[in-house]
């Protein structure tokens, strides 16, 4: 990809993301728990905040970690979509540095990953970013974080844990989730193929129900 070409990192029409919207459901679906934004949402948002973190526009070399393929749908209790939701997410870089002037230290800060994106659901729910898998950060397990932002209504913020991670169990903020509602905040990183990209499918389920 030319670097200074952007281009918006878009659904495609094959694979998990051609499934068409799953049927209402007759009983409720469990909301995903919400979870602190923490200290690090952006002061100013980037000028580049596309939903593709791994190139910056005008950088030359895309970012450091193991590429990801984060995809899902966003929909209510009843399993309906929620279409036209403005989702963010925002989370340290490959060295566990985030771009944000209150994260100092030695470490040094990877200028080929954008550190926060923003994306819009379709009309199926469905949203879709080009991400990191997350490491750790000095004190925490790897984790996204993740913003919904319902027009009108206070934002859904909740974080995202990476399955089999072995700091989970140590984290406190993954810790202060039920035991028996943990996997609605933590997915699977796997290969999607040859090559190195790995692939996470993770659904957020609002607990509303709309009229």
């Amino acid at each position: 990809m030319n670097p200074n070409s952007r281009r918006r990192f878009l659904f495609t029409t094959g694979g998990i993301l051609a499934a068409s919207a799953a049927p209402a459901l007759a009983a409720a679906l469990a909301a995903t728990p919400r979870q602190p934004a923490g200290p690090f949402y952006p002061v100013e948002l980037p000028l580049d905040d596309d939903n593709d973190l791994t190139r910056v526009q005008g950088h030359g070399t895309p970012a450091k970690g193991k590429h990801t393929e984060l995809t899902g749908r966003l929909v209510d209790a009843g399993g309906r979509p929620l279409a036209g939701m403005r989702m963010e997410i925002w989370q340290c870089d490959a060295n566990g540095r985030y771009h944000h002037p209150r994260d100092g230290g030695d470490r040094a800060l990877d200028p080929g990953f954008q550190g926060f994106g923003h994306t819009e659901t379709d009309a199926d729910g469905r949203y879709r970013f080009r991400t990191i898998r997350p490491v750790p950060y000095p004190g925490r397990t790897p984790h996204i974080h993740v913003a919904v932002r319902p027009l009108g209504e206070r934002p859904f913020v909740t974080q995202l844990y990476v399955e089999g991670e072995e700091r989970n169990d140590a984290d406190f903020l993954y810790r202060r989730v039920p035991a028996d509602k943990r996997s609605l905040v933590t997915t699977a990183f796997r290969p999607a193929g040859d090559g190195d990209l790995l692939q996470a499918r993770w659904d957020v389920v609002l607990g509303t129900t709309p009229a």
